[in-house]
């Protein structure tokens, strides 16, 4: 038995061994590859007469999740995350990432091709000031900027004694040889069942807001907002079910619909109706042109549009009306039917994810992608599923500390006896979106995971058992999640809460709970995150999930519903720093979870809910 023992730990030390020599032969390969796309987009901006480029991770939409087309920034740097760009120059460059990938971007982008740049301690405007020769000419994309980057970058170049340079071709495009081609998934008319209110209506409800600002209409560059005012859904991109297209809205409630027409099925252009005039992608800039011709004033989100489309709607002589796009606001206040899906969904996919803990619980020697795959498979079997809702964060031990961390199977950990698993993951369904984390202790914990576990449990608590006032911004209840991290001198570089849509955007504007200032008011309907964490790089990551929806409490005064539903890990909780309120809120959460998810789980996974919804 021993020798058994010691032949299987000399197989995992092989295997162990084997995968780092893989990994760093495959590093090496992705950094001289990065090296040669650099080479060659360099030479390319030479043959442009410019003297570096601004590489933005985005497309003409401005969305969170682009087409494999428009990846772009992930092809010539090797980062994958979803937010970031690059500035390259003639003889240095710079990527720039937030405090979710600083450790995603160290371990994907060269730091000698590179520099690495915190957005917020050093974002690209003062880099590109300190580093950018007088007299230069910096290149850009207008499709891939908004008008709100392009005014920063140009004072930034002003500062620099050099110009912005817009192209007409985006130059990435010209040296990327296998780029894939673009999206032409169909439009998929999203039924009354689940949207619960008719285009016509919120067309009509939009409408009337135009009409009160003397707007003649407005200009949608967004397709998250273009689904929900048409009630369609596409799967054009990844995680996220849209149809990539570009709309305009007038005031008499009719709408102009720019969309590749083989997208458009006889049954999706029924859905639509005789007031929604579909035209193809190529008609959308003469349509700015006529809005400028017959002198209309025009809503025009200067922070999501493209700066194409603000530059060609001045050249036609519009007057441009700089504002929030209007549907984000009524999109986020989901109404009664949305509700009631969305509490549906949660119910099943809370149902998948205990499954999933049930059975993580009786296995061994699993390892991030086995889990992974495992949890996938659990929701796959859920009603009106229609795929995850981003890629699944499945985080053994150091891995867990990277806050958007990636398996692959380079990258793929054992999950090991005295670590922490953490798993945020969240799913698309007809009836509503999902995003829940939770951390496991696999195994026994040390009293300092245990600790802090318990510290952002706290600071959870703390926010979904919020009251406050009408007019107050997450920004204003952020504090609320932090304090407890903060009296011991700890805290986490992300946002406590992002806006949730429904069978859309797994983040959606405009309401957050942030230290960044934030003045939208948290309104009823309005579903947000819950997701307080601590992460010890190096060791684990820890965080705590729930999407919640604001509701009017008995009190005449705002809350949270939690939404979510699955069991927080018992054996993480130390219930000595809990007070008697905190404990009593734990006690009723699991006792939530169980009568909800109980009666759809088989007996074996129920016990095992049973057991770990006990109280503490």
């Amino acid at each position: 038995m021993q020798q058994c023992k010691k032949r299987m730990a000399w197989r995992a030390a092989g295997r162990l061994l084997n995968r780092g020599l893989q990994r760093a032969i495959k590093g090496a390969a992705i950094v001289a590859n990065c090296a040669q796309r650099l080479h060659t987009f360099r030479a390319e901006l030479d043959r442009l007469g410019l003297d570096g480029f601004i590489v933005p991770r985005s497309d003409e939409h401005q969305g969170e999740y682009v087409a494999p087309s428009s990846e772009r920034l992930a092809w010539l740097t090797g980062f994958t995350g979803s937010a970031g760009l690059a500035v390259i120059l003639k003889d240095k460059a710079a990527v720039f990432i937030d405090g979710r990938y600083t450790l995603q971007a160290q371990s994907e982008v060269s730091e000698d091709l590179f520099e690495h740049c915190h957005l917020s301690d050093r974002p690209a405007s003062a880099w590109i000031a300190d580093n950018l020769a007088q007299g230069a000419a910096l290149g850009f994309d207008p499709w891939l900027l908004t008008t709100a980057q392009v005014e920063r970058y140009e004072r930034a170049t002003a500062k620099a004694g050099a110009r912005l340079s817009p192209v007409d071709a985006n130059p990435v495009d010209a040296v990327w040889l296998d780029q894939p081609a673009r999206p032409a998934s169909s439009a998929i008319a999203h039924d009354i069942e689940f949207a619960g209110v008719t285009s016509a209506d919120k067309r009509r409800q939009l409408s009337g807001w135009l009409t009160d600002n003397h707007l003649d209409a407005v200009v949608l560059t967004a397709p998250d907002s273009i689904a929900w005012l048409l009630n369609i859904r596409g799967n054009d991109v990844a995680y996220s079910p849209l149809a990539l297209s570009f709309a305009m809205l007038y005031a008499d409630g009719s709408a102009n619909l720019f969309i590749d027409g083989a997208k458009l099925s006889p049954e999706t252009t029924h859905h639509l109706g005789k007031q929604v005039r579909c035209r193809e992608p190529d008609a959308f800039g003469p349509a700015l042109d006529t809005l400028g011709n017959d002198k209309k004033t025009v809503r025009l989100d200067p922070d999501t549009a493209a700066a194409w489309v603000a530059g060609r709607l001045e050249l036609s002589g519009a007057t441009i009306d700089k504002g929030v796009d209007p549907c984000q606001l009524a999109k986020a206040r989901k109404n009664p039917v949305e509700l009631d899906g969305i509490r549906a969904a949660h119910r099943r996919d809370g149902a998948a994810l205990t499954r999933f803990l049930a059975w993580l619980a009786a296995e061994d020697q699993l390892s991030e992608m086995a889990a992974s795959d495992k949890l996938e498979e659990f929701r796959r079997d859920n009603e009106h599923f229609r795929g995850l809702s981003f890629p699944t964060i499945s985080g053994s031990g150091a891995n867990g500390a990277i806050v958007h961390y990636r398996v692959t199977a380079e990258t793929d950990k054992a999950l090991e006896a005295g670590s922490l698993y953490l798993v945020d993951s969240g799913a698309q369904y007809l009836d509503g979106t999902t995003d829940v984390t939770r951390t496991v202790a696999i195994g026994k914990p040390t009293p300092e995971m245990r600790r802090n576990f318990t510290l952002v449990l706290k600071g959870h608590i703390a926010l979904a058992t919020a009251r406050f006032p009408e007019g107050t911004s997450g920004s204003q209840l952020d504090v609320l999640a932090r304090r407890p991290l903060w009296a011991e001198g700890l805290d986490y570089d992300h946002g406590t809460g992002h806006g949730v849509g429904c069978y859309l955007g797994v983040h959606e504007g405009p309401q957050r709970i942030s230290k960044i200032p934030n003045r939208v008011a948290l309104e009823p309907g309005m579903v947000i995150s819950n997701e307080p964490g601590y992460y010890k790089q190096g060791a684990y990551g820890i965080r705590i999930e729930n999407l919640v929806v604001v509701i009017n409490t008995d009190k005449a005064v705002l809350g949270f519903e939690t939404l979510t539903l699955a069991p927080i890990d018992r054996a993480l909780i130390d219930k000595d720093l809990l007070n008697e309120e905190e404990s009593a809120w734990v006690n009723a959460y699991h006792q939530r979870v169980l009568g909800e998810i109980g009666p759809l789980l088989d007996d074996a996974a129920k016990a095992w809910l049973k057991q770990s919804t006990a109280p503490l």
